[in-house]
């Protein structure tokens, strides 16, 4: 019942984090004053809520490709390439809000952990079909 304990971890820990995105939302429209449903007119408010988007964005893939490669292949990695994708994130959000010319690199551990976790999983998936087994 606990094979893939890991990988509920980092679930978890990755929705806690995409949570924490959805707070720095609110806070900066307390900041600059501007309500719902409003969202431009303050730069910070602006970052915060691309920060936000740009994440749920990228939820589904991640999700998709981690527990993916976590049934097919194999948890442990799974889990490491979901902290390596959480740490992107989080770099990638902290260089968005102090400039958003400095987001490249945090997208790019993201991008590259989503990319081996989707294609890690595809090509498991499509070896098994060809050799017949699991």
């Amino acid at each position: 019942m606990m094979e893939h304990r890991w990988t509920a971890i980092v679930t978890i820990v990755a929705l806690l984090v995409y949570f924490y995105m959805s707070l720095q939302v609110g806070r900066a429209r307390g900041t600059s004053g501007i309500a719902a449903p409003a969202m431009t007119g303050d730069p910070l408010l602006e970052r915060a809520v691309r920060v936000h988007i740009n994440t749920l964005e990228g939820l589904p893939l991640f999700l998709g490709g981690l527990w993916l490669f976590a049934i097919y292949w194999n948890e442990c990695v799974a889990a490491g390439l979901g902290v390596v994708w959480i740490a992107g994130r989080l770099i990638y959000a902290a260089g968005y809000m102090a400039d958003p010319g400095r987001r490249s690199t945090g997208f790019l551990i993201q991008f590259a952990a989503s990319g081996i976790l989707l294609l890690g999983a595809l090509g498991r998936i499509v070896y098994s079909l060809i050799v017949g087994s699991v």
